[in-house]
């Protein structure tokens, strides 16, 4: 019982960090404030406000009501200890046990919510998988990868819209472009913004030769309107019409809907052909474009500044952070954060979770291995 009473005593602690660092206070004024707004008649007038604000109402009452919900859970459980001490009953015994792992596990995914600390965490995700040198190999790697971030997003709930994806030559894809939507996706992904290394008994090759393949991908928040930050030339971009090979009916296969925007100064590039029109795939594409471009402007200025200090910083797009390894043995093993699992299958099926709270936690320490 006095075991019980310690784990009892730390998960109420654990409560109390929570409404320190959800700053549980300043949510319940906001949360005022916020239905104030929504309760005016002329909100939906500004439909692009009323949604941010919606929005925001619904994440701050999502925090609010976890926090509430947790509190009643931790007495319930004292409640059923001051019981047990009077009358032992191995049923409750179990049920405040049950309980008990209940609020620790729910704790565990409030206490990643503190790790979130950039400007653009809460944001959704622009995702572009590139598969690397070494032709079918790589381009059924860029396909492996693309399906595991697909289910990741299953599994948390997020939704993935896929904008372009360019079929490899004889399996796999080349490459992909495609936004998660929903709270947090770019604050997780960006754990992702990198080269990931498979070693594996190649499919492809009779002699059953072990083979390392390489595919890339790229993580930048996305901005539903063209941010004022960023002004795009018109001059400055290419813009190609094709047809549409992938899903949307036939409207897509008949028209030269899908659209390729290349930025010529920086040489991104950015397609979309899921849109019924060449119109939204042409605004998709600049969304998509604005998002880029600021990421490679906050890289420049990271650049700068490393240059100022005389410290040695790589913010490129080429380091290599993952390793996936099939053979000979099993393992996927993050090299920023030494964070490895066995388990290879169920990592390549979308659970990842792991790495990312190693990210997270290895990225709010200060990157104490760079």
């Amino acid at each position: 019982m006095s075991e019980t009473n310690n784990e009892l005593r730390t998960l109420r602690q654990r409560l109390q960090d929570a409404e320190t660092y959800l700053r549980l206070d300043d949510l319940r004024d906001r949360r005022i404030e916020l239905e104030d707004i929504v309760a005016q008649p002329d909100l939906w007038d500004d439909t692009d406000r009323a949604k941010k604000v919606s929005q925001e109402l619904a994440e701050i009452t999502e925090d609010i009501n976890l926090y509430n919900v947790l509190t009643s859970q931790l007495e319930e459980a004292e409640t059923f200890l001051e019981l047990l001490e009077e009358e032992p009953d191995p049923g409750l015994k179990e049920e405040s046990g049950a309980l008990l792992l209940s609020v620790a596990a729910t704790l565990d995914e409030l206490e990643m919510r503190s790790l979130f600390m950039g400007e653009h965490d809460e944001s959704d995700a622009v995702c572009h998988i590139q598969s690397g040198e070494g032709g079918t190999e790589a381009q059924d790697w860029a396909e492996m990868l693309f399906r595991m971030y697909q289910r990741w997003s299953e599994h948390q709930g997020l939704a993935m819209e896929t904008t372009s994806v360019s079929v490899g030559t004889e399996a796999g894809i080349s490459s992909a472009e495609f936004i998660i939507r929903g709270r947090r996706a770019y604050g997780k992904l960006q754990s992702e913004h990198g080269v990931h290394r498979l070693v594996r008994i190649s499919p492809f090759n009779k002699q059953a030769n072990r083979h390392t393949s390489f595919a890339s991908m790229h993580v930048v928040p996305f901005f539903e309107e063209v941010s004022d930050e960023v002004i795009i030339d018109e001059t400055e971009i290419r813009i190609d019409t094709f047809r549409s090979s992938g899903a949307g009916g036939q409207h897509v296969n008949v028209t030269d809907s899908a659209v390729r925007i290349t930025h010529l100064p920086s040489g991104i590039v950015v397609s979309c052909q899921n849109e019924r029109s060449q119109h939204q795939n042409k605004d998709r594409c600049l969304q998509m474009l604005a998002s880029r471009l600021l990421d490679l402007q906050r890289k420049q200025r990271e650049q700068d500044l490393a240059n100022i200090s005389g410290e040695t910083q790589n913010v490129g797009f080429g380091s290599q952070i993952r390793s996936y390894v099939m053979q000979p043995y099993q393992m996927v093993k993050d090299l920023r954060t030494n964070f490895e699992v066995g388990a290879v299958d169920s990592v390549l099926n979308g659970e990842i979770n792991g790495f990312i709270e190693a990210y997270l936690r290895w990225l709010r320490s200060g990157r104490p291995d760079l």
